[in-house]
């Protein structure tokens, strides 16, 4: 079982002035898959340190996996992938590349989303959009390869390598 942190970016939202569905249609969706399950959940404002700290403490914490999502668009609050970037040991170009790939098959906008992905301890840190649609799209894109990473990541699988042919 890996266990799951959500964390929800948003001022309004932090504020009490906006419902975090994003957040909450994450959880339903992590909790929905067997192997997956969401210990944890926050929301913070758009504030670079306060996510920082964020990641720290539940990295510190063993999570196998943090979903940040909001703070990847153009706006001048957004700083999600650049207090991501500070805390992380390692990226993990290809989960992010892959989101807006796909992404892009649905909606042209997706290339203007700024979320990185990486390591930091045994954590996969993976930022996605802040909107419930572009959320959920995006992880169903890259949740059932996440496991094998965090295995390997942990020690827990050793071979890359699948049954096909080279």
């Amino acid at each position: 079982m890996f266990n799951v942190a959500i964390i929800t970016l948003s001022d309004k939202g932090s504020m009490g002035k906006r419902e975090d569905i994003t957040g909450k249609k994450l959880a339903d969706f992590i909790n929905g898959k067997e192997e997956y399950e969401v210990k944890y959940y926050t929301m913070i404002p758009d504030d670079k340190e306060m996510l920082k700290n964020e990641i720290i403490k539940l990295c510190d914490l063993d999570v196998d996996l943090i979903l940040t999502n909001g703070g990847t668009g153009f706006s001048k609050r957004d700083i999600t992938p650049e207090a991501t970037k500070e805390v992380i040991e390692r990226e993990i170009p290809g989960i992010s590349e892959y989101i807006r790939m796909e992404s892009c098959k649905i909606t042209k906008r997706a290339m203007l989303s700024r979320g990185v992905s990486g390591i930091r301890q045994n954590t996969v840190i993976i930022n996605l959009p802040g909107s419930p649609k572009g959320a959920i799209e995006s992880i169903e894109f890259v949740i059932d390869t996440i496991g094998h990473g965090i295995d390997i990541l942990k020690g827990e699988a050793v071979e890359c390598a699948n049954d096909r042919q080279v």
